[in-house]
């Protein structure tokens, strides 16, 4: 008897069990005395499904209807599977695991479901998402079997690569890379998509794409997020401010941040309108200009979306999706002629492209660090940031910049500061305020070990065993930043700055100084002698001599630059113009400085100059008042036989009796060593 009783009451539990674990539907039968209730409950459901419908961008305003029906009935199974699959857009993969999980013990049967096929593979990539790679690779495993062979052969090759993709982020995770990676703030990132972040050299300004609610003409496209625009935000007393709608380069249709130059003057944009194509805008006096289509020969594919110019401005980078192609979108490569036109694009190779998208493509200011995002390659899942170098004629293998930078959702385009210390890119990442959000990162140096004696004092504190030091360039380059400003006003100038590799003559790169501020950034490689020149119409050039050793370590000179007007009187040093030691004979390194003087005297014809020699202190009085007179006469002579009448120059040796620095210290000494002019008549 006992035995009977036992029986019955695990019959009972089981069949208990089995009614807790099934879909409840919104029915009558199911709610006989709550018919008010259940009315509201499918009005809400018809609500959500007209978001739900409408596609990932109106998802929020789904979940929130669904939410108010899932408080009344939690155990429909179907509604579990909707508002999973709408959480997994979201930033939040917690909340999708819950509700899938949910959906498929309320019924296992939803992940053979034709419609709802997808359940297993839903949670997999929740888990995924979530850093549960463990979990991740079983239900990948578990919707990978359930597939019919119709859609294993449509579905394997994917599957195979998110289980792949779990392997390698589990091996991320476990070595972080030493980086702080900080969400840059609800100020700036919305409850919508924020991303395509570009950094300006002075890096107190970003510009970027968003697809927020108060985008030119408030539209909609086809997946229900706002069209996008671009917004601009400045950093200022410590913080970024509001960001702001540029109406003036906005338009009703999408209208995206595609790439800008190193010296801030061209930016370039991604317009629906014009064919999926990049566009390009001028900066002047402190505005860019209406934006002008680019050529067709860089239009060429069915979308091109984004772009990166190359430091000395003859190279453009750019993403597009063409018949060529590897699959998806592609990089490809394009340089000027001697007509300054864009030649036909050329992929970049197998190297980079994979048959999954490329897209945010970067190069860095030494012209041969390639960053690029991409679902290709070693990737953590969605699209990862990866570097290449240009090396003996072609591109390295892509490197994955690591974890915490990358994730196991999309992280893309990458963009560094001007010195190199920080980048900004948008991510997907749990503490995002919706959807893509703009993060920056800051590179840390090596490991540091903190001055502690004993291991016992470190273990009981919980301090950690290393300490971050400040962070090294990424590029070993020495930034050169300043401002240039007139002599006298102060008045900040938007000037020409040219670049010049002395040794080969040769000019390397030209672009000018911020319009309002008089700002400029540049990064020079080490290993050469530049020459860098600042011009101005009505001013008289400047020059500076930079020689850079190939065994540079990464610094940063700040050089602010005072033009002078172009008037009687006006003396300018002449600081790229060498001559041999103790000679009179001028080098080769000095041509480019000297067809400067030429071209400013060919452009003022009624301009007469004095050429002066000066020296320091060492040797005699005669010798030096004789040898800087040789030297200003070997200047004059160079410019006579360029053509310029000699009744316009002459020249005269100082010797050391006028020096401007102190000649105790060998840096005063180089300093009183120059050749100089002065207007004479204008």
């Amino acid at each position: 008897m006992l035995m009977k009783k036992i029986y019955i009451g695990s019959v009972i539990f089981l069949m208990a069990t089995t009614v807790l674990a099934q879909s409840v539907e919104f029915t009558k039968y199911n709610f006989p005395n709550h018919k008010n209730e259940l009315s509201d409950a499918l009005n809400y459901i018809k609500e959500g499904d007209k978001y739900y419908e409408d596609g990932p961008g109106v998802y929020r305003l789904a979940i929130e209807q669904y939410n108010k029906a899932n408080e009344f009935n939690p155990n429909n199974a179907l509604l579990n599977y909707k508002i999973g699959r709408c959480y997994l857009i979201d930033n939040d993969k917690s909340n999708a695991i819950k509700y899938l999980e949910k959906a498929l013990q309320l019924d296992p049967r939803i992940s053979l479901d034709m419609k709802y096929n997808d359940a297993n593979l839903l949670l997999a990539k929740a888990y995924h998402y979530d850093y549960q790679f463990d979990k991740a690779i079983a239900k990948y495993k578990e919707h990978k079997n359930a597939l019919n062979p119709e859609q294993l052969l449509k579905e394997t090759e994917l599957i195979d690569k998110y289980i792949e993709e779990c392997a390698f982020a589990k091996e991320m995770v476990n070595d972080p890379e030493r980086v702080f990676v900080d969400n840059m703030g609800n100020t700036v990132n919305s409850a919508f998509p924020d991303y395509r972040p570009l950094v300006i050299p002075e890096e107190n300004m970003i510009m970027f794409t968003s697809s927020r609610e108060n985008t030119t003409g408030r539209k909609r496209a086809e997946d229900s997020y706002y069209y996008e625009d671009i917004y601009v935000t400045y950093f200022d007393e410590g913080h970024w401010t509001m960001p702001e709608n540029s109406y003036d380069i906005n338009s009703n249709n999408h209208d995206a941040t595609a790439g800008i130059s190193s010296d801030g003057s061209i930016l370039y944009i991604y317009k629906s309108a014009g064919g999926n194509s990049l566009y390009e805008s001028i900066l002047s006096n402190n505005m860019y200009v209406l934006p002008s289509k680019m050529d067709n020969v860089i239009n060429d594919g069915l979308k091109q979306s984004s772009a990166s110019l190359s430091f000395d401005k003859t190279t453009l980078y750019f993403t597009s999706m063409r018949d060529d192609g590897y699959g998806g979108m592609d990089i490809y490569v394009t340089k000027k002629d001697a007509k300054d036109r864009w030649q036909r694009p050329v992929n970049i190779g197998a190297t980079i492209n994979t048959p999954f998208d490329e897209e945010g493509v970067y190069i860095s200011t030494d012209n041969k660090t390639l960053y690029f995002s991409s679902k290709g390659h070693n990737s953590m899942g969605g699209f990862d940031i990866f570097k290449s170098e240009y090396q003996d004629g072609r591109w390295s293998n892509p490197v994955n910049l690591g974890y915490p930078i990358n994730t196991p959702d999309d992280d893309v385009f990458f963009t560094l500061s001007g010195n190199g210390q920080r980048g900004y890119y948008s991510s997907k990442k749990k503490d995002g305020y919706g959807g893509q959000d703009l993060y920056m990162i800051t590179f840390l140096g090596a490991s540091k070990p903190l001055a502690f004696n004993g291991e016992e004092i470190m273990f009981a504190y919980k301090l950690p065993r290393f300490a971050p030091q400040p962070a090294p360039a990424i590029e070993q380059n020495t930034v050169l930043e300043g401002v240039i400003l007139d002599e006298v006003t102060l008045t900040p100038l938007q000037a020409t700055i040219e670049i010049i590799d002395n040794s080969k003559n040769e000019l390397l790169a030209s672009f000018e100084s911020n319009s309002t501020s008089g700002a400029y950034l540049i990064s020079l490689k080490p290993g050469k002698n530049y020459g860098i020149t600042v011009s101005k119409p009505e001013y008289l050039f400047h020059s500076e001599n930079f020689n850079i050793p190939e065994d540079a370590m990464a610094r940063k000179i700040t050089k602010d630059i005072l033009l002078k007007k172009l008037e009687v009187g006006s003396k300018i040093v002449l600081n790229n113009i060498f001559f041999d030691f103790n000679k009179a004979t001028l080098t080769d390194e000095s041509l480019a400085e000297l067809d400067r003087v030429f071209k400013l005297l060919e452009e003022t014809p009624k301009l007469k100059i004095e050429m002066s020699g000066h020296t320091d202190n060492i040797g005699s009085a005669s010798y030096n008042q004789k040898l800087s007179e040789e030297r200003a006469k070997a200047v004059v002579d160079y410019l006579v036989r360029k053509g310029i009448s000699s009744s316009r120059l002459t020249y005269k040796g100082y010797g050391m009796t006028q020096p401007v620095a102190s000649n105790e210290t060998a840096e005063g000494r180089q300093q009183n060593r120059r050749t100089e002019f002065k207007v004479v008549e204008k």
